[in-house]
């Protein structure tokens, strides 16, 4: 009988997604489950749901709620985190800041200023957890859901002997679209995706052998399929590969398309398919005023479908029971992506069986692929080191190479904008405590300023010499 901790429980929508995908799982029969959440506040509520379920569908399964996170690690067997350190308060701090300085961000949770600070707040959490975890149940496998996924599996990926991997739904969602895409039935597709989390790339798109691009691509030439996928499709038609995430998300992690209102105009100006401004925190803000005013549990059935396109009932029940499972995971770097850096993210194919996770090793990702890859890497592994450091330095130096963000702000502005943020969100930054960024005055240049005399480089002297040679 498994037993199951669930870190952050009082999340509506991952909470109750995924205590339906496990109590709809008969592999899981007779388990125990721990809902944990800080505060009483909507873990009574989701224990009440839970409790319901488990009634009304004769699940054989109990479950108890604790704000004791020790408790609720104490010999588990797997371990699901799915916290937001802040709640919408600091993710408001996130998207209002930078878009004062012009960083527009649609998202916000990944990439930008708003990703790197939801980093901050998040890794010393998912830290702390992974600690209490080698003391109480250092055999369990932790499933991480807080983004920004690579980020967070990055500063995990840096504890020796944890077990972990990174849950995103970006692979199986995408290929429900590329199945229509092309006409073909998406359990007819065999593909390989690998990457990074948010932005893996489909290397591999076939049916009965057959490649499936071709077809994709000349699709992708019509207004028709590439007005619902502008970013998407416009990385493809210049990079060659389809990937795994939205326009909202894309639009946020290169610089080519939110950096100034033509290209949001152009590329970004359809809502329906979410490449708007602060999409996704108006959302949230739409959605915490609308439950401090009712329960959304209280009107929600109990019956028991489908599993969810979630991937983690179905890992614990290949672990349980040895039947294979095979997903996309994120999981540390040690080799499996050839030219991305050891010990960062990726997010690679992973066969799951009762000895445990399996990575499969990918080697290099064409080259143009893993250049783009890199551009966020660079931030990524910048920001995790802050975090562990308590650098603010560095952490001004992780946004000023964010793609986005570079593409609009000059260095002093970022310097301002982190600096603003900082303060704001400091209450949720443990680890930059008393400090603060280092300040950097502008050098003003008065008019007719004459240039100071230095020596000449020699290195210049040579070519000036050569330059004047070549012209006689």
């Amino acid at each position: 009988m498994a037993k199951i901790a669930l870190i952050g429980a009082g999340s509506l929508v991952f909470g109750k997604t995924l205590m339906a995908d496990f109590l709809s799982t008969p592999a899981l029969k007779g388990s125990e489950y721990r809902l944990m959440a800080l505060s009483h506040r909507r873990l009574d509520k989701m224990h009440d749901f839970v409790k319901r379920m488990i009634r009304d569908n004769g699940v054989d399964a109990t479950v108890t709620a604790t704000t004791d996170r020790r408790a609720a690690l104490k010999g588990a067997d797997y371990v699901v985190v799915m916290i937001q350190a802040g709640g919408v308060e600091e993710f408001r701090q996130d998207y209002e800041i930078p878009m004062k300085y012009g960083v527009d961000q649609c998202i916000g949770d990944t990439m930008g200023p708003g990703g790197v600070f939801r980093a901050l707040r998040h890794i010393p959490a998912l830290l702390e957890i992974a600690r209490d975890m080698q003391d109480l149940c250092p055999n369990a496998i932790l499933f991480n859901y807080a983004n920004p996924m690579a980020m967070c599996c990055w500063a995990l990926g840096r504890l020796p002997g944890l077990q972990f991997v990174g849950l995103c739904h970006g692979v199986q969602t995408t290929m429900d679209l590329i199945a229509s895409y092309v006409g073909v039935p998406k359990d007819r597709i065999d593909y390989v995706a690998a990457g990074i989390n948010h932005m893996g790339w489909f290397l591999k798109l076939e049916k009965d052998g057959q490649d499936l691009y071709p077809l994709l691509k000349k699709n992708f030439e019509k207004p028709g399929y590439y007005v619902n996928e502008k970013v998407r499709g416009e990385v493809m038609r210049h990079f060659g590969y389809f990937m795994t995430e939205s326009t909202g998300h894309l639009s946020e992690y290169l610089p080519y398309f939110r950096k100034n209102k033509k290209a949001l105009e152009l590329y970004c100006d359809e809502p329906a398919f979410g490449g708007e401004t602060g999409a996704y925190y108006k959302y949230c803000a739409m959605l915490a005023e609308k439950f401090t005013k009712m329960d959304p549990l209280s009107i929600e059935s109990t019956k028991l479908g489908p599993r969810s396109a979630e991937y983690c009932s179905h890992i614990i029940e290949a672990k349980e029971t040895g039947q294979v499972f095979r997903l996309n995971g994120n999981v540390r770097n040690d080799g499996y992506i050839a030219n991305l850096p050891h010990g960062c993210c990726v997010e690679v194919p992973i066969y799951v069986d009762r000895t445990g996770l399996h990575p499969t090793v990918i080697g290099n990702l064409p080259p143009q692929c893993a250049a783009l890859n890199m551009t966020n890497v660079v931030v990524q592994g910048l920001a995790v080191e802050a975090s562990f450091t308590g650098d603010p330095e560095l952490l001004m130096q992780a946004v000023a190479l964010d793609p986005l963000t570079s593409a609009v702000l000059t260095l002093d502005e970022v310097r301002r904008m982190v600096a603003e943020m900082l303060d704001a969100e400091a209450g949720h930054l443990p680890q930059f405590a008393g400090r603060k960024l280092r300040a950097v005055p502008a050098i003003g240049i008065p008019k007719n300023v004459k240039r100071q005399q230095v020596p000449v480089d020699p290195a210049l002297a040579i070519a000036n010499r050569f330059g004047k040679l070549a012209q006689a």
